[in-house]
């Protein structure tokens, strides 16, 4: 019995220890590293890890569809530059074929993985400007976003689930119509937006009861030389909440501001707001009466730690 001793004590110990598992994977289209596709790096990670996984991505142009699933939570993708690092893709609605709800199977990018981070890499949607294409889709808690480029025309980010917080830090997002939409709670600070064509930023779909939508901090909103008709944004639904802090407004800017999608009904829901901002397109004085600009009471409450803070989810519908 005393020589089995030792043995039962092994196996105890090994039961207790967590699983092995690698958390650095590489990532080379030259074929230098373990993985040519950023896809089969994440179809080799763990589900559900109890610690972080990063994807190292070397430079180099990566021609595919990639999906973050739901499973693949606590994931970084991390590029080398976003000037080097691309991950492109040209699916767009009428390339689908599948009915009246294609533009969600367009994604370049596509992360349902909750607490994933992203950095040095650009994503773009190759189709051109053939209607909604999107390039990234964001549908998790708690994404993060540092220094990345997003390409494409319209459509480009979906920002989406209502019970979701993202955050943006100096990136770059281009695009013609809609092209930042969706329902999560999402942060965009020191981020660069540009217009391609007139026509409308973001179109938020904030569901009822949110303190925060879409909210832009120390942003520099740009265009091509020819645009010269850009609205900061219209409401995808009726609860819609989108405000710019501090930001930089380019004279592409028109002087209302904001659109209510063809809509009066919706100019007594939305939140629509301004604090701060500078340049030829921040004319305050001259925005449509039904959006506002903050008090600087009301403006403290706009900072990071405050928009996304936990949230009290919705009741269950019966």
């Amino acid at each position: 019995m005393k020589h089995l001793l030792p043995i039962l004590l092994l196996m105890i110990t090994a039961a207790a220890l967590p699983a092995q598992y690698a958390v650095d994977l590489y990532v080379a289209a030259d074929g230098s590293a373990e993985f040519t596709r950023i896809q089969d790096a994440i179809d080799a990670t763990k589900a559900f890890p109890d610690e972080r996984i990063t994807i190292h991505i070397k430079a180099g142009v990566y021609e595919e569809q990639v999906e973050v699933h739901a499973w693949n939570n606590r994931l970084t993708l991390a590029g080398a530059h976003a000037d080097s690092t691309i991950i492109r893709f040209g699916a767009y609605f009428d390339s689908i074929g599948r009915g009246r709800n294609s533009t969600f199977h367009t994604p370049t990018l596509r992360v349902r993985g909750d607490d994933f981070r992203a950095t040095g890499l650009t994503v773009a949607n190759t189709a051109g400007p053939v209607g909604q294409a999107i390039a990234v889709a964001v549908e998790a808690d708690r994404a993060e976003f540092h220094r990345c480029r997003f390409l494409g025309h319209q459509d480009t980010l979906y920002a989406d689930e209502a019970n979701t917080r993202q955050y943006y830090r100096e990136c770059y997002i281009e695009g013609t119509t809609d092209f930042i939409f969706g329902a999560a709670t999402a942060l965009f600070e020191n981020c660069t937006l540009h217009s391609k064509a007139d026509s409308y930023i973001t179109a938020a779909s904030t569901p009822p009861g949110r303190d925060y939508g879409f909210v832009f901090l120390n942003c520099r909103l740009t265009a091509d030389p020819a645009v010269t008709a850009v609205y900061l944004g219209r409401p995808w639904r009726s609860n819609a909440r989108t405000v710019f802090l501090h930001s930089e407004l380019g004279a592409h800017i028109l002087p209302a501001g904001w659109d209510n999608w063809n809509d009066p009904a919706r100019e007594a829901t939305v939140f629509y707001a301004e604090y701060g901002n500078t340049g030829p397109g921040a004319a305050a004085g001259a925005r449509v009466p039904w959006s506002r600009q903050l008090s600087p009471r009301e403006a403290r409450r706009y900072r990071k730690s405050e928009i996304l803070k936990p949230f009290a989810l919705p009741p269950m519908a019966d």
